[in-house]
């Protein structure tokens, strides 16, 4: 090279970063302009949310238009947690990227490996062990010590064939679960218990939500009415469990740990009562009250019995925190685990999967219960697990899903439903007694705490540290 065209080159380099740009930048463009250049490029229709794109720019981005259009999207978008989905012959859906969500074929794929892995009953209780200790150590349960089980009571209510008792839990030192155990007006010797984690379904007001919503106190209460005993317990910082956390603290990774914790210490304290049969407890709960009740049978062979709502899905995994918020589904050195597989490990004990036509459980019939039904096989119990699918039916714990599950619960466990039934022998709710959530507070009107409460994520992340010496 000549030094006329060397001084040449560095003139032009110097003039370029004079601007007080880089490559980076020069090639700098908003996302929505790049996106309606890839549809003049590749002649296709790309459909967004402009509001939900806003401000997102791409780095680069002349460069990143290859000769095929897959190549372009994955190159624009995923850098940016965006993903696609071909909606047409040439018309495709951009949305913001889920860590938690699948496609359905992508859920489908991985049942079918992990069902290849283990053929056979000795290798899937292997791999059942492997799944349970991940979730254990993942969310920090293993080596927890259990402190003593205080238990704070309040006055028994009756109602129409069924009690209601406030209780409160203290699950560590100074934290406390706030439930509501429902139990049969009159009962001799022992009697089943079930479990009642709630999802996330909201109402008008605070107190209208988790445990306080009437189709929560429905289930609970007519389960007590055919003779069971009933707990039905707050997620974390949602609830009373609010006056000692904040509220956001649910949508953090601790919260899982602590929904699995509560769940273990409500079984113990469902174990230490004279009267619960220990081989007639069981657990249901919908949306994130039906991770809450897979994971707990999964790893807690004291739950004979299984119904987890709306929930059960090979490519979803729960969209909130307290769901998978921490890797329990990520095995070291072997296939990726899914909710499905956490379900299975309720084998052979009684399970009804409940599924609706409207969410991420509307191809339970033909992809996720026919696989439940393999590993039910290696014990030969496939009558054990059952699947009520309702097309018609959306994302809640509705009448029909209720009615689904009183009728499994009460042929698995001997319970007396003909008090619950109308002269035509349908379930009829009527005589359930809905309370206002100010008279299910376990702390009172004033919601007062009892002196040795902790009080924010700090303290409690200091309290399960201690829980490990």
């Amino acid at each position: 090279m000549n030094t006329q065209k060397f001084i040449a080159i560095l003139l032009l380099c110097a003039a370029f970063y004079s601007k007080g740009q880089t490559p980076a930048q020069v090639y700098l463009k908003p996302l929505d302009e790049v996106l309606r250049n890839v549809e003049q490029t590749y002649q296709v229709s790309l459909k967004y949310d402009k509001k939900e794109l806003e401000g997102m720019e791409v780095r680069y981005a002349d460069w990143k238009f290859f000769s095929d259009l897959v190549t372009t999207l994955d190159r624009i978008l995923i850098p940016l947690d965006l993903q696609y989905e071909k909606t047409g012959e040439k018309s495709y859906t951009i949305t913001k990227w889920d860590y938690y969500i699948k496609t359905f074929a992508e859920g489908a794929r991985q049942l079918d490996a992990l069902v290849k892995s283990y053929p056979d009953r000795e290798s899937w209780e292997k791999r059942k062990a492997i799944v349970k200790q991940n979730i254990l150590d993942v969310q920090g349960i293993s080596g927890m010590k259990k402190s003593p089980l205080q238990v704070i009571g309040s006055t028994i209510r009756k109602h129409t064939g069924y009690t209601v008792e406030n209780i409160a839990l203290e699950v560590l030192p100074g934290v406390y679960l706030s439930g509501t155990l429902y139990k049969p007006l009159k009962f001799k010797g022992k009697i089943p218990a079930m479990l009642s984690p709630h999802g996330h379904f909201y109402g008008d007001t605070d107190d209208g939500c988790g445990r306080f919503r009437p189709d929560q106190q429905y289930r609970c209460a007519m389960l007590a009415k055919m003779g069971a005993a009933v707990f039905s317990y707050s997620m974390f910082a949602w609830g009373e469990s609010a006056l000692q956390f904040d509220k956001k603290d649910h949508y953090t990774s601790i919260a899982l740990t602590m929904q699995t914790w509560n769940s273990i210490r409500v079984l113990d304290y469902l174990g230490s009562l004279d009267y619960i049969d220990p081989a007639r407890i069981g657990v249901t709960g919908a949306s994130g009250g039906g991770t809450q009740t897979m994971i707990i049978t999964a790893i807690d062979d004291r739950i004979k019995l299984s119904v987890p709502t709306v929930m059960l899905s090979a490519h979803f995994y729960g969209g909130c925190a307290c769901e998978s918020g921490l890797p329990i589904h990520q095995i070291n050195g072997g296939l990726q685990s899914n909710n499905v597989e956490f379900g299975a490990m309720a084998a052979p004990r009684p399970m009804l999967v409940i599924s609706d036509g409207t969410d991420w459980t509307q191809n339970t019939p033909k992809t996720e219960f026919p696989w439940l039904r393999k590993i039910y096989a290696m014990y030969g119990m496939e009558k054990n697990v059952e699947n009520v699918h309702l097309p018609s039916d959306v994302h809640n714990y509705g009448y029909n899903k209720r009615i689904a599950m009183y009728e499994f619960v009460a042929r698995q466990f001997a319970l007396n439903d003909k008090e619950v039934k109308d002269k035509t022998g349908k379930y009829d709710e009527s005589g359930v007694t809905i309370e206002p959530a100010v008279e299910m507070y376990t702390f009172g009107n004033v919601q007062h705490l009892p002196e040795n409460a902790i009080h924010g994520i700090d303290a409690l992340r200091k309290v399960i540290q201690d829980a490990k010496k």
